[in-house]
Formats: C-alpha cells, structure tokens, sequence
C-alpha cells in the first residue's frame, strides 16, 4: 500500500496493492489493523454509503457540525471524479485551504478526510459510483457545507456550470459559517 500524506494537515490518500491476473483483479481497499497504523488510534465507520452521478455532477461541499462530525474514507469504484477537500478548523495553519484529488476506478486511490474538514466532487467520467466509510451516522440537524463556488476559496472546478442539488446552490459562503471545528496538531 502507497500513502500519500496531502498538504493539509491530517488527511491522506492511500493507493491499495492490486493483484491483476487474466481474470481481472483484487484488492483490499480497507484493513482495520493497518488503518489504525497509518492514524497512530484506532476509528471504527459505523456507516457505509453510495452515490451514483452522472458527469458534471458536483456534491458538496458538505461536513456535519460536532457532536456529529464525521471521518470519511471515500473512493470511486467505476469512473472518475476530482474530489476536492476544505480545512475549516479554526488555528489550522492551513484553515481555508483546499486539495484537489483525482479518484477514479483506475488510479485506485482512497481518500481518508478527517473531521474539520469539507468535502465535495464533481464527476468527471460519464457516470460515477463513489463510496463513503463514515464514522458517524447522518445527522439532519447537522448537516453543513460550503457553496462550490466560494470565491474566497477560489477551488478550480473544471466544469462552469456543474449540475448541482436545491439544498447545495444554497450553501453559505466560508466566511458566513460559524466556526465548529478547532485544529489540534
């Protein structure tokens, strides 16, 4: 397994062994054990989800308020995506800063986004398939995020006029959230 550590602080992105054969291949995407290596602590998911979009689709930039926060692990099991990541924990050196990640079926990478930060993709294959461990169930009352758009953040989507949800074209802007996260190195 090859882990890339990201520039902001505390999220990663991990590349699993694929074994490939004439009959096609196998891999492990998650391993507990390993996992609690990489983190240094032990963090169970008690939540497995999937999203199917077509292309120019854009989700996010979604996170739940504490007590509610949720770790993800998020990758793509047919197509691709440019998955894009926030840093909004208040004293983060890196607060308000974004990556950009391609997940797609052929790179294979999986994608670990901790609490504090905001996440969201847009599709950029036909269609997509896209997993998510949690480890916090949803919680309605919780639900957040930042518009896609903001231009503080200034993220380079590589679509003008993403296909977007009701609820996310009407997502505050960065500077307009309260802050709920603090940063602890």
């Amino acid at each position: 397994m090859e882990i890339k550590k990201l520039i902001l602080p505390g999220a990663f992105v991990y590349y699993p062994r694929k074994f490939e054969d004439s009959r096609g291949y196998f891999l492990e995407s998650f391993n507990e054990k390993r996992f609690e290596e990489i983190l240094g602590y032990r963090l169970s998911f008690v939540q497995d989800n999937h999203s199917f979009s077509y292309k120019n689709v854009l989700r996010g930039l979604h996170f739940q308020k504490p007590p509610y926060a949720q770790d993800k692990l998020v990758r793509v099991i047919c197509g691709k995506v440019l998955d894009v990541i926030v840093d909004i924990r208040q004293g983060s050196p890196t607060y308000g800063r974004f990556e950009c990640i391609e997940l797609s079926d052929g790179n294979g990478a999986v994608l670990f986004v901790p609490k504090g930060f905001a996440h969201g993709f847009v599709t950029l294959s036909d269609s997509v398939h896209f997993l998510y461990k949690v480890s916090d169930y949803y919680h309605p009352e919780s639900d957040c995020g930042i518009r896609w758009d903001d231009p503080d953040l200034g993220i380079p989507w590589p679509v003008d006029n993403p296909i977007l949800s009701e609820k996310d074209a009407k997502l505050p802007l960065l500077k307009e959230l309260d802050i709920y996260f603090k940063y602890e190195n």
